[in-house]
């Protein structure tokens, strides 16, 4: 008796040796990053749990050159997502977004949820999805994490022509061929025009951001369609574009034949140490003539035609190991209103003036998923957003 109680007593001995070990183990398969855009084929069932924790966040800095009192500093995101694999083939993607550190009715934050959607594998190219997705359009609409773009702040073009963060509900399905070539294509809620507010300067900030409809009570009745394609079958080479189209009127009165439509192109290439980047996106608003008498005298009108382009390099020096300093330099050209259809009255309101910026900056990478940045971003005609951008980024 007394031998076999020696034998339990060790047993439980080397058992609470192991229990730390086990935990700890699980803890950190539990905790390992799982990409919450990423278009890949979902890990083995044997190699990950079913639940998986995912995010984001991001600090800034702000002083604008013209007006130093203006400075801000902001929590600007807090994201966290969750993942889960139903089997082998079916899971969830979800992620839920806090911006501005405080949302309230007195507070200029917001909660949102960014995506939430099922994922099933048809087979081993080819997936579905539905509910709340990411549009595939541009370089940063799908990989929007701070650590993943060059600057304090998403670049002009990508937020005020492409409207990123850009979502939407529907259906997609999305295709991967072994030469590097991905396809999508799906059918999604689509912009309400008649959010239009003309008493604002929103729709001059970003046009299709300002009748952006982010699946909160969506108005349904015209839906949208896109298609995009993406080759990466060479080495550090990647070249997409994508298309965007649907009606915006949503059965409102007066808004009949109202239509949005949305092309961009892009590429990327990172040829050593240098990572070169450059992206063209138009948008088109049709049947505003009408809308615009309607409008007439307000600060701001319905635009037919939107554009906007960049070119950028960063250089990623290599001295055995990668360099964490990055410098960057990016050249961008967009209009929110390059051209406004003719009016009853023969005359067309006058397009603005297309702007140019000029950003410059570092990044230090001093962590694994962390990153800080600084920035200049210079406006060639005045000093008018003329701005000093600090920011801290994370992922994980």
């Amino acid at each position: 008796m007394a031998t076999l109680e020696a034998q339990l007593a060790e047993l439980k001995a080397q058992l609470a040796q192991l229990q730390p070990q086990a935990q700890k183990s699980m803890a950190a398969t539990v905790d390992a990053p799982a990409a919450a855009t990423s278009m890949e084929s979902p890990t083995p069932v044997s190699a990950a749990p079913a639940l998986s924790w995912f995010g984001y966040g991001e600090l800034n800095y702000t002083r604008p050159a013209a007006e130093p009192s203006q400075a801000r500093a902001d929590v600007g995101r807090f994201v966290l997502g969750a993942g889960y694999r139903f089997d082998e083939r079916t899971r969830l993607v979800s992620e839920i977004e806090i911006e501005h550190a405080i949302s309230s009715s007195s507070d200029p934050g917001e909660v949102e949820i960014e995506q939430a959607y099922i994922a099933h594998d048809l087979n081993a190219g080819m997936r579905a999805q539905i509910g709340l997705f990411l549009i595939p359009s541009g370089l940063i609409n799908e990989n929007h994490e701070p650590t993943r773009f060059y600057g304090v702040f998403r670049n002009f073009v990508e937020t005020a022509i492409i409207p990123s963060t850009w979502r939407e509900g529907g259906v997609g399905l999305q295709g991967n061929s072994a030469v590097g070539l991905r396809w999508d294509v799906g059918v999604t809620t689509g912009f309400d025009l008649s959010k239009w507010d003309a008493g604002s300067t929103e729709g001059i900030e970003s046009p299709l951001g300002s009748i952006h409809q982010e699946l909160a009570l969506a108005k349904a009745k015209d839906l949208s369609g896109y298609l995009a394609l993406q080759y990466t079958g060479i080495n550090g080479l990647k070249l997409g574009g994508s298309i965007f189209a649907g009606g915006a009127g949503q059965g409102e009165p007066g808004f009949t034949g109202s239509r949005v439509s949305l092309w961009e192109t892009h590429a990327r290439w990172q040829p050593g140490a240098w990572d070169l980047a450059a992206l063209y996106a138009r948008g088109h608003i049709s049947g505003t003539a009408a809308l615009n008498e309607a409008l007439a005298g307000r600060p701001t009108l319905i635009p037919e035609d939107f554009f906007g382009w960049y070119v950028e390099a960063a250089w990623r020096a290599r001295m055995g190991k990668p360099w964490p300093l990055v410098p960057f330099l990016r050249y961008e050209r967009f209009n929110t209103a390059s051209s406004y259809t003719m009016l009853n009255a023969g005359a067309a309101p006058q397009p603005l003036a297309d702007r140019i910026a000029l950003t410059g900056g570092l990044q230090w990478q001093f962590a694994p998923g962390v990153i800080f940045k600084a920035d200049y971003v210079d406006f060639t005609h005045g000093r008018e957003g003329d701005r000093f951008d600090l920011g801290l980024g994370y992922e994980f």
